[in-house]
């Protein structure tokens, strides 16, 4: 349990160092990443660069 912890804290830091990154190769603005206003904040939800980076991560677990 820790140790899956630990890979998702891991994941999630590595993931907010590299969005800005991310964002200048276009990801997060790609068709089907929802970006909306409600209640005063700012959502987003990136469905498509999310299915795209699993599809990328997936192939690189299987070729290694």
């Amino acid at each position: 349990m820790i140790r899956w912890i630990l890979v998702i804290f891991l994941a999630l830091m590595l993931i907010s160092w590299l969005s800005p990154l991310l964002g200048k190769l276009g990801f997060g603005r790609l068709p089907g990443d929802f970006r909306f206003r409600l209640f005063g904040r700012e959502w987003f939800i990136p469905l498509t660069t999310t299915l795209l980076l699993s599809a990328l991560a997936s192939l690189i677990a299987r070729l290694l």
